[in-house]
């Protein structure tokens, strides 16, 4: 297929951006969406073009690093889908195409679609961990811990960071990023020790960063790559709630 992309190019933060057009040629539909940007990157190189700069690790809905606004939507408009899982079967041949980067305050512009989530790390610095050896996994094996529990754990460290939450709130909360970090230890026991402690310190630098308020609009949870149910917002505002009516 052949397709037109309009591609944000921006040489960094301090300079103003624009799209820019470019074809897309002999595109097979089994490719994926970053598949698709290398061979117009190979392109550009060939001519002696500067390549599009976008984000890219694991290639496998793993890592979250494939930051992209495709049409408006973080990652595309396929369901719980990476923009590195994202395939061109989904568009059609003469399809225009829009590839922005992710927009928030706090995800500054690096270079074209890629942007600083560093923000992202300093919020799980400030907590989002336990900070004692609680052991390997036959040391966390012994320790009994309904499935209920168990299940919600899991579902809340699904969470792989990518910021798409971020990228369609209107207000660039990164509530569901830090509800599903501080709800995966919440639920277990070796992370109840330090509840209070850390979902304080995980929402004050998560306000620190510049992130906006939560207004329970769900476009978080509708873009979440990884199906995070707003629910974990619930739990980390219950977990908040406790902390600040808790003297220790």
């Amino acid at each position: 297929m052949n397709l037109t992309l309009k591609v944000w190019r921006q040489k960094n933060a301090q300079h103003k951006g624009r799209l820019v057009t470019y074809t897309a040629t002999d595109i097979h539909e089994h490719m994926s969406f970053l598949e698709m940007l290398d061979v117009v990157n190979e392109d550009l190189i060939k001519k002696g073009d500067d390549p599009i700069h976008f984000d890219h690790d694991c290639r496998e809905g793993i890592c979250g690093a494939c930051s992209l606004v495709i049409d408006g939507v973080p990652h595309g408009k396929e369901h719980a889908t990476t923009t590195c899982q994202l395939h061109m079967r989904h568009f059609k041949d003469g399809d225009t195409i829009y590839i922005e980067p992710f927009r928030a305050r706090a995800f500054p512009v690096i270079k074209d679609l890629v942007v600083d989530r560093t923000a992202f790390d300093r919020i799980m610095a400030a907590g989002g961990f336990i900070s004692i050896n609680a052991g390997g996994a036959p040391d966390g094996n012994a320790i009994p811990i309904p499935k209920p529990d168990a299940d919600k754990a899991m579902d809340a460290a699904a969470c792989i960071g990518c910021g798409a939450c971020v990228a369609a709130c209107k207000n660039a909360s990164a509530m569901l990023f830090v509800a599903a970090k501080v709800s995966q230890f919440a639920y277990l026991p070796q992370g109840r020790v330090e509840r209070e402690k850390r979902v304080r310190a995980m929402v004050a630098q998560t306000d620190i960063e510049g992130f906006g308020g939560c207004t329970n609009q769900y476009e978080c949870e509708a873009v979440c790559p990884k199906e995070i149910s707003v629910s974990m917002i619930a739990k980390m505002n219950r977990e908040f709630f406790r902390a600040a009516t808790t003297t220790k």
